[in-house]
Protein backbone atom coordinates (compact mmCIF):
# COMPACT_ATOMS: atom_id res chain seq x y z
CA UNK A 1 0.00 0.00 0.00
CA UNK A 2 1.10 3.48 -1.19
CA UNK A 3 0.90 6.21 2.00
CA UNK A 4 -0.61 9.09 1.30
CA UNK A 5 0.85 12.21 0.83
CA UNK A 6 1.25 13.68 4.28
CA UNK A 7 -0.48 10.83 6.29
CA UNK A 8 0.52 10.60 10.02
CA UNK A 9 2.99 8.11 10.71
CA UNK A 10 4.23 6.56 14.24
CA UNK A 11 7.65 5.39 14.15
CA UNK A 12 8.64 2.44 17.03
CA UNK A 13 11.77 1.76 18.48
CA UNK A 14 12.93 -1.69 17.90
CA UNK A 15 11.49 -3.88 20.54
CA UNK A 16 11.94 -7.47 21.91
CA UNK A 17 8.23 -9.31 21.49
CA UNK A 18 8.33 -12.27 23.90
CA UNK A 19 6.13 -15.31 23.39
CA UNK A 20 3.29 -15.34 25.42
CA UNK A 21 3.92 -18.00 28.33
CA UNK A 22 -0.02 -18.43 28.49
CA UNK A 23 0.19 -20.80 25.29
CA UNK A 24 0.55 -24.52 25.02
CA UNK A 25 4.07 -25.79 24.81
CA UNK A 26 3.34 -26.68 21.24
CA UNK A 27 1.89 -23.31 20.54
CA UNK A 28 4.68 -21.94 22.29
CA UNK A 29 7.24 -24.19 20.18
CA UNK A 30 5.98 -23.67 16.54
CA UNK A 31 5.79 -19.49 17.54
CA UNK A 32 10.07 -20.17 18.48
CA UNK A 33 10.48 -22.62 15.36
CA UNK A 34 8.69 -20.00 12.67
CA UNK A 35 11.96 -17.22 13.71
CA UNK A 36 14.24 -19.68 12.06
CA UNK A 37 12.01 -19.87 8.69
CA UNK A 38 13.17 -18.07 6.08
CA UNK A 39 10.83 -15.75 4.05
CA UNK A 40 9.71 -15.44 0.54
CA UNK A 41 10.84 -12.17 -1.22
CA UNK A 42 8.48 -11.46 -4.01
CA UNK A 43 9.28 -10.01 -7.25
CA UNK A 44 7.50 -6.48 -8.15
CA UNK A 45 3.82 -7.00 -9.85
CA UNK A 46 4.83 -6.78 -13.37
CA UNK A 47 7.89 -9.30 -13.61
CA UNK A 48 5.77 -12.81 -15.02
CA UNK A 49 9.38 -14.35 -15.54
CA UNK A 50 10.73 -13.71 -11.84
CA UNK A 51 6.84 -14.42 -10.51
CA UNK A 52 6.82 -18.25 -12.64
CA UNK A 53 10.34 -18.37 -11.18
CA UNK A 54 9.04 -17.91 -7.51
CA UNK A 55 6.06 -19.91 -8.12
CA UNK A 56 7.68 -22.89 -9.87
CA UNK A 57 9.90 -23.09 -6.54
CA UNK A 58 6.83 -23.41 -4.25
CA UNK A 59 4.58 -25.83 -6.53
CA UNK A 60 8.03 -27.89 -6.61
CA UNK A 61 8.22 -27.89 -2.70
CA UNK A 62 4.26 -28.73 -3.01
CA UNK A 63 5.21 -31.85 -5.32
CA UNK A 64 7.84 -33.04 -3.16
CA UNK A 65 5.02 -34.14 -0.60
CA UNK A 66 2.89 -35.99 -3.01
CA UNK A 67 6.50 -37.63 -4.58
CA UNK A 68 7.99 -38.78 -1.51
CA UNK A 69 4.61 -40.15 -0.02
CA UNK A 70 3.96 -37.92 2.86
CA UNK A 71 0.85 -36.72 1.26
CA UNK A 72 -0.82 -40.22 0.73
CA UNK A 73 0.43 -41.13 4.83
CA UNK A 74 -1.11 -37.94 5.80
CA UNK A 75 -4.33 -38.66 4.47
CA UNK A 76 -4.77 -42.09 5.28
CA UNK A 77 -4.59 -41.31 8.59
CA UNK A 78 -7.54 -39.17 8.75
CA UNK A 79 -11.31 -40.38 9.57
CA UNK A 80 -11.73 -39.67 5.98
CA UNK A 81 -11.99 -41.21 2.34
CA UNK A 82 -11.28 -38.97 -0.75
CA UNK A 83 -11.91 -39.00 -4.13
CA UNK A 84 -10.88 -36.36 -6.94
CA UNK A 85 -13.98 -35.41 -9.51
CA UNK A 86 -14.39 -33.23 -12.11
CA UNK A 87 -17.38 -30.08 -11.82
CA UNK A 88 -18.07 -28.53 -14.84
CA UNK A 89 -14.74 -28.30 -15.96
CA UNK A 90 -12.81 -28.00 -12.34
CA UNK A 91 -11.39 -30.65 -10.21
CA UNK A 92 -12.70 -31.04 -6.84
CA UNK A 93 -11.92 -32.94 -4.02
CA UNK A 94 -14.50 -34.51 -2.45
CA UNK A 95 -13.76 -35.65 1.54
CA UNK A 96 -16.48 -37.87 2.92
CA UNK A 97 -16.00 -39.05 6.92
CA UNK A 98 -16.40 -42.31 7.55
CA UNK A 99 -18.68 -41.85 9.96
CA UNK A 100 -20.85 -40.17 7.82
CA UNK A 101 -24.36 -41.03 6.40
CA UNK A 102 -24.02 -41.13 2.35
CA UNK A 103 -27.54 -39.65 2.37
CA UNK A 104 -26.81 -36.57 4.40
CA UNK A 105 -27.17 -33.70 2.05
CA UNK A 106 -25.24 -31.31 3.90
CA UNK A 107 -21.90 -30.16 2.99
CA UNK A 108 -18.52 -27.54 3.23
CA UNK A 109 -17.41 -25.63 0.28
CA UNK A 110 -14.02 -25.15 1.05
CA UNK A 111 -11.61 -22.59 -0.78
CA UNK A 112 -7.94 -23.25 0.37
CA UNK A 113 -5.76 -20.79 1.00
CA UNK A 114 -1.99 -20.09 -0.49
CA UNK A 115 -1.83 -16.41 -2.04
CA UNK A 116 -3.36 -16.94 -5.74
CA UNK A 117 -0.37 -19.02 -6.11
CA UNK A 118 -0.21 -22.56 -4.29
CA UNK A 119 -2.33 -24.70 -2.20
CA UNK A 120 -4.26 -26.58 -5.24
CA UNK A 121 -3.44 -29.29 -7.65
CA UNK A 122 -2.42 -32.41 -5.65
CA UNK A 123 -2.85 -31.02 -2.13
CA UNK A 124 -6.48 -30.82 -3.13
CA UNK A 125 -7.40 -34.51 -2.27
CA UNK A 126 -5.25 -33.79 1.32
CA UNK A 127 -7.41 -30.82 2.03
CA UNK A 128 -10.84 -32.51 0.94
CA UNK A 129 -9.54 -35.20 3.30
CA UNK A 130 -8.32 -32.87 6.09
CA UNK A 131 -11.30 -30.46 6.43
CA UNK A 132 -13.88 -33.35 6.42
CA UNK A 133 -11.57 -35.12 9.57
CA UNK A 134 -11.31 -31.81 11.43
CA UNK A 135 -15.59 -30.41 10.44
CA UNK A 136 -17.31 -33.98 10.71
CA UNK A 137 -19.00 -33.12 7.34
CA UNK A 138 -18.55 -33.71 3.53
CA UNK A 139 -16.61 -31.42 1.71
CA UNK A 140 -16.04 -30.09 -1.81
CA UNK A 141 -12.47 -28.71 -2.04
CA UNK A 142 -12.04 -26.59 -4.86
CA UNK A 143 -8.99 -26.94 -7.04
CA UNK A 144 -9.63 -23.39 -8.70
CA UNK A 145 -7.21 -21.76 -11.26
CA UNK A 146 -4.22 -20.15 -10.17
CA UNK A 147 -1.62 -17.47 -11.18
CA UNK A 148 0.55 -17.41 -13.10
CA UNK A 149 -1.24 -18.99 -16.37
CA UNK A 150 -4.61 -17.75 -14.79
CA UNK A 151 -4.82 -14.03 -13.81
CA UNK A 152 -8.30 -12.61 -12.00
CA UNK A 153 -11.25 -13.33 -12.35
CA UNK A 154 -10.25 -17.20 -13.55
CA UNK A 155 -10.06 -17.95 -9.68
CA UNK A 156 -13.54 -16.99 -8.75
CA UNK A 157 -15.29 -18.05 -12.08
CA UNK A 158 -14.09 -21.45 -10.96
CA UNK A 159 -15.50 -21.18 -7.34
CA UNK A 160 -18.40 -19.89 -8.73
CA UNK A 161 -18.57 -22.53 -11.31
CA UNK A 162 -18.51 -25.16 -8.29
CA UNK A 163 -21.22 -23.13 -5.96
CA UNK A 164 -23.53 -23.07 -9.22
CA UNK A 165 -23.28 -27.33 -9.89
CA UNK A 166 -23.85 -27.78 -5.87
CA UNK A 167 -27.05 -25.76 -6.28
CA UNK A 168 -28.43 -28.28 -8.58
CA UNK A 169 -27.52 -31.14 -6.51
CA UNK A 170 -28.52 -29.58 -3.10
CA UNK A 171 -30.86 -27.28 -1.67
CA UNK A 172 -28.60 -23.71 -0.47
CA UNK A 173 -29.72 -24.89 3.58
CA UNK A 174 -27.09 -27.80 3.11
CA UNK A 175 -24.38 -25.71 1.95
CA UNK A 176 -21.50 -23.96 3.93
CA UNK A 177 -18.88 -22.06 2.29
CA UNK A 178 -15.56 -21.82 4.20
CA UNK A 179 -12.35 -20.03 3.04
CA UNK A 180 -8.71 -19.66 4.71
CA UNK A 181 -6.38 -16.55 3.52
CA UNK A 182 -6.33 -16.01 -0.28
CA UNK A 183 -9.40 -18.43 -0.09
CA UNK A 184 -10.94 -16.46 2.65
CA UNK A 185 -11.00 -13.64 -0.02
CA UNK A 186 -12.19 -15.75 -2.90
CA UNK A 187 -15.30 -17.09 -0.21
CA UNK A 188 -16.63 -13.82 0.74
CA UNK A 189 -16.16 -12.83 -3.29
CA UNK A 190 -18.21 -16.08 -4.78
CA UNK A 191 -21.14 -14.81 -2.27
CA UNK A 192 -20.86 -11.53 -3.68
CA UNK A 193 -21.02 -12.81 -6.96
CA UNK A 194 -23.19 -15.40 -6.72
CA UNK A 195 -26.09 -12.74 -5.49
CA UNK A 196 -25.27 -10.71 -8.43
CA UNK A 197 -25.80 -13.50 -10.81
CA UNK A 198 -29.16 -14.40 -8.53
CA UNK A 199 -28.02 -17.65 -7.25
CA UNK A 200 -28.98 -17.90 -3.56
CA UNK A 201 -27.06 -17.51 -0.30
CA UNK A 202 -26.06 -20.67 1.54
CA UNK A 203 -26.42 -21.72 4.81
CA UNK A 204 -22.99 -20.51 6.54
CA UNK A 205 -20.06 -19.01 5.98
CA UNK A 206 -16.40 -19.39 7.79
CA UNK A 207 -13.12 -17.24 7.46
CA UNK A 208 -10.43 -18.37 8.72
CA UNK A 209 -8.06 -14.73 8.35
CA UNK A 210 -9.19 -13.85 5.17
CA UNK A 211 -7.16 -11.33 2.77
CA UNK A 212 -10.65 -9.03 1.92
CA UNK A 213 -8.85 -5.60 1.40
CA UNK A 214 -6.02 -5.60 -0.79
CA UNK A 215 -5.64 -2.27 -0.85
CA UNK A 216 -3.25 -3.64 2.50
CA UNK A 217 -5.51 -0.54 4.53
CA UNK A 218 -5.60 -2.70 7.85
CA UNK A 219 -3.33 -1.98 10.80
CA UNK A 220 -2.14 -5.15 11.53
CA UNK A 221 -0.43 -5.04 8.32
CA UNK A 222 2.19 -3.00 9.66
CA UNK A 223 1.48 -3.26 13.70
CA UNK A 224 2.44 -7.02 13.21
CA UNK A 225 4.95 -7.04 10.05
CA UNK A 226 7.71 -9.10 11.53
CA UNK A 227 5.67 -10.71 14.07
CA UNK A 228 3.43 -12.69 11.89
CA UNK A 229 6.07 -15.47 10.25
CA UNK A 230 3.60 -14.94 6.91
CA UNK A 231 1.68 -12.21 6.52
CA UNK A 232 3.97 -8.74 6.20
CA UNK A 233 4.53 -5.97 4.30
CA UNK A 234 7.47 -8.17 2.36
CA UNK A 235 3.93 -10.12 1.00
CA UNK A 236 2.90 -6.32 -0.36
CA UNK A 237 3.39 -7.07 -4.11
CA UNK A 238 1.44 -10.58 -4.18
CA UNK A 239 -1.91 -8.81 -3.16
CA UNK A 240 -0.77 -6.22 -6.16
CA UNK A 241 0.27 -9.30 -8.59
CA UNK A 242 -3.03 -10.52 -8.32
CA UNK A 243 -5.23 -8.07 -8.76
CA UNK A 244 -2.91 -6.24 -11.29
CA UNK A 245 -4.67 -4.25 -13.99
CA UNK A 246 -7.85 -4.19 -12.27
CA UNK A 247 -8.98 -1.82 -9.21
CA UNK A 248 -7.93 -3.42 -6.11
CA UNK A 249 -11.15 -1.25 -4.31
CA UNK A 250 -13.49 -4.01 -7.02
CA UNK A 251 -15.33 -5.55 -4.27
CA UNK A 252 -14.49 -8.85 -6.18
CA UNK A 253 -11.15 -8.68 -5.29
CA UNK A 254 -12.02 -6.73 -1.95
CA UNK A 255 -15.00 -8.04 -0.55
CA UNK A 256 -14.37 -5.31 2.20
CA UNK A 257 -16.14 -2.88 -0.18
CA UNK A 258 -19.25 -5.14 -1.18
CA UNK A 259 -22.63 -5.06 -0.04
CA UNK A 260 -22.51 -7.95 2.65
CA UNK A 261 -26.13 -7.23 3.58
CA UNK A 262 -26.98 -10.78 1.55
CA UNK A 263 -24.60 -12.69 3.79
CA UNK A 264 -25.98 -15.90 5.46
CA UNK A 265 -24.85 -16.04 9.10
CA UNK A 266 -20.85 -15.85 9.66
CA UNK A 267 -17.60 -17.29 11.75
CA UNK A 268 -14.14 -15.49 11.56
CA UNK A 269 -11.28 -16.32 13.56
CA UNK A 270 -7.75 -14.55 13.26
CA UNK A 271 -5.14 -13.84 16.24
CA UNK A 272 -3.10 -11.69 17.85
CA UNK A 273 -0.06 -12.12 15.83
CA UNK A 274 -2.38 -12.32 12.53
CA UNK A 275 -1.14 -10.23 9.61
CA UNK A 276 -4.47 -10.41 8.44
CA UNK A 277 -5.94 -9.79 12.13
CA UNK A 278 -7.41 -5.77 10.39
CA UNK A 279 -8.83 -7.43 7.55
CA UNK A 280 -10.79 -10.09 9.56
CA UNK A 281 -12.02 -7.49 12.42
CA UNK A 282 -12.90 -4.94 9.78
CA UNK A 283 -14.95 -7.93 7.97
CA UNK A 284 -16.74 -8.81 11.01
CA UNK A 285 -17.72 -5.31 11.45
CA UNK A 286 -18.92 -4.56 7.81
CA UNK A 287 -21.47 -8.00 8.64
CA UNK A 288 -22.42 -6.31 12.05
CA UNK A 289 -23.58 -3.35 10.49
CA UNK A 290 -25.33 -4.94 8.17
CA UNK A 291 -27.42 -6.65 10.22
CA UNK A 292 -25.56 -10.43 9.39
CA UNK A 293 -24.80 -12.36 12.63
CA UNK A 294 -21.21 -12.84 12.92
CA UNK A 295 -19.01 -14.57 15.32
CA UNK A 296 -15.85 -13.32 16.01
CA UNK A 297 -12.82 -15.37 17.31
CA UNK A 298 -9.41 -14.11 17.97
CA UNK A 299 -6.89 -16.57 19.97
CA UNK A 300 -4.03 -15.37 21.72
CA UNK A 301 -0.38 -14.94 19.44
CA UNK A 302 -2.13 -17.10 16.94
CA UNK A 303 -0.22 -16.27 13.75
CA UNK A 304 -1.67 -16.77 9.93
CA UNK A 305 -1.53 -19.96 9.17
CA UNK A 306 -2.05 -21.55 13.09
CA UNK A 307 0.54 -22.82 15.46
CA UNK A 308 1.38 -26.69 14.44
CA UNK A 309 -2.11 -27.67 13.95
CA UNK A 310 -2.20 -30.19 17.04
CA UNK A 311 -1.75 -27.86 19.49
CA UNK A 312 -5.12 -27.17 22.07
CA UNK A 313 -5.31 -23.59 20.33
CA UNK A 314 -5.56 -25.17 16.84
CA UNK A 315 -7.66 -27.64 17.69
CA UNK A 316 -10.30 -25.21 19.67
CA UNK A 317 -10.38 -23.24 16.33
CA UNK A 318 -11.24 -26.43 14.18
CA UNK A 319 -14.25 -27.01 16.86
CA UNK A 320 -15.82 -23.60 16.69
CA UNK A 321 -15.71 -24.05 12.88
CA UNK A 322 -17.92 -27.81 12.95
CA UNK A 323 -19.91 -26.18 15.75
CA UNK A 324 -20.85 -23.33 14.03
CA UNK A 325 -21.51 -25.04 10.41
CA UNK A 326 -23.23 -27.98 12.54
CA UNK A 327 -25.67 -25.91 14.12
CA UNK A 328 -26.46 -23.70 10.98
CA UNK A 329 -26.53 -26.32 8.40
CA UNK A 330 -30.33 -28.20 7.91
CA UNK A 331 -30.70 -30.78 10.70
CA UNK A 332 -31.86 -33.49 8.33
CA UNK A 333 -29.33 -35.94 7.31
CA UNK A 334 -28.37 -38.29 10.18
CA UNK A 335 -24.96 -37.82 10.70
CA UNK A 336 -23.17 -39.68 13.28
CA UNK A 337 -21.19 -37.51 15.82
Amino acid sequence: MTEEPGAPVRTLPARHVPVPQSLSEGARKALELSETLPRTIFPAAHDDEAWRQVIGTVLAQEEQLVSSGIMEMYISGMDADVALVDVGGVPVGIGTPRTFNESDPRGVLVLHGGGWIQGGGPLTRMTAALEASKLGLRTWAVDYRMLPDHAFPAHLDDCVTVYRALLRQTGPENIAVMGTSAGGNLAAAMLLRARDEGLPTPAALGLWSPSVDLTRDGDSWHTNDGLDPIIGQHMGTLTDYYARGHDPRDPYLSPIFGDVSEFPPTILVSGTRDGLLSDTVRFHRALRRAGVPAELHVFEGLPHGGFDFQSPEDLERDGEFRAFFHKQLSAGGGHVE
